[in-house]
């Protein structure tokens, strides 16, 4: 069992009975039981649920911290990343090969099919009557 720390039994004293009621409400695990078989009292068992929301809120500190951290790391190392293909994109790039010969347009021979063009249609003369 827990000992009872004496700060969190006089925080336990000066809150409010709504404050009081609150913290009791949150109460989980075997500290109800304990409180209702009067193996503590309320000032006492109000001083554990705050010293084990306090324990709490420490480690979720810790892991928001240690989230914070990767997160920044993966950031800058996105950063880094982007800047090198920025410096990539800025440079030339020079081949190391022979410099590429200058090949002119040529006219290609038409090529031959074995339907007859169409002719284009010729308008009739206008018949009067």
């Amino acid at each position: 069992m827990k000992t009872i720390n004496v700060d969190y039994i006089a925080k336990a004293k000066k809150l409010s009975e709504e404050d009081r009621d609150r913290i009791l409400s949150r109460m989980g695990g075997k500290l109800p039981k304990r409180l209702q078989k009067e193996k503590l009292t309320v000032e006492e068992a109000i001083a554990i649920q705050l010293e084990l929301e306090d324990e709490q809120l420490q480690e979720w500190r810790a892991n928001m911290a240690a989230i914070e951290e990767k997160a920044a790391k993966a950031k800058a190392k996105a950063d880094e990343k982007a800047a090198k293909v920025k410096t990539k994109a800025a440079k030339p790039v020079v081949a190391n090969s022979a410099p590429a010969k200058k090949v002119s347009p040529q006219a290609k021979p038409a090529a031959a099919t074995k339907a007859p063009a169409k002719l284009a249609p010729t308008a009739k003369p206008a018949v009067k009557k």
